[in-house]
């Protein structure tokens, strides 16, 4: 296994790395497991829903419309995450990729385990982007001050494979640019 600082040189299907990133996790109920658990953005589906502002005739107008609209998207987009705590989450050590990810946590969880997390990923390349993803507990290893939770990503699509992976690119360019410093 690679060591924080230290770039991907593991040959699993995905790399890995070591990040600080504000993450939430929950325990999904079993009445909660049903098909419809899926890992998503968040603020994709509010957005998406509008239609997009037809062409207008005049240019000055219709580009006065497009800064309106960016401004309103993003409005919304800041009351969505603000409505669903992404402001309030802790930062927390994690080794992630795109198969999976490992921290501690106070609560303990059992092997088997359904998680929610709540994540934001962020890089200096990039805008943030705010996560709800899905994982299986594959390892839970009690101690003192909680548990370390290795858990596996379920029930999400390559899109948000993507953002993932492009995190861990991201961080492993800026491990590698520390390195040389």
């Amino acid at each position: 296994m690679d060591q924080p600082g230290e770039p991907c040189v593991e040959r699993r299907e995905f790399c890995r790395v070591y990040a600080y990133i504000p993450l939430g996790c929950r325990l999904v109920r079993p009445d909660e497991r049903h098909s419809s658990l899926r890992a998503r953005i968040s603020g994709d589906t509010v957005i998406s829903e509008f239609q997009l502002l037809p062409e207008m005739d005049d240019f000055q107008q219709g580009e006065w419309f497009k800064v309106l609209n960016k401004k309103m998207d993003m409005i919304i987009r800041l009351l969505t995450l603000q409505s669903e705590g992404f402001q309030m989450l802790p930062f927390k050590a994690v080794n992630i990729s795109g198969s999976g990810i490992s921290f501690s946590i106070p609560e303990s969880f059992r092997v088997g385990d359904i998680i929610e997390l709540k994540m934001i990923l962020a890089n200096a390349q990039s805008l943030p982007v705010y996560l709800y993803a899905y994982a299986e507990v594959k390892k839970a290893e009690r101690q003192a001050s909680g548990c370390v939770v290795s858990a596996k990503f379920i029930q999400m699509d390559d899109a948000i494979r993507d953002e993932i992976v492009r995190f861990v690119f991201e961080r492993e360019r800026e491990i590698i640019r520390e390195k040389r410093k």
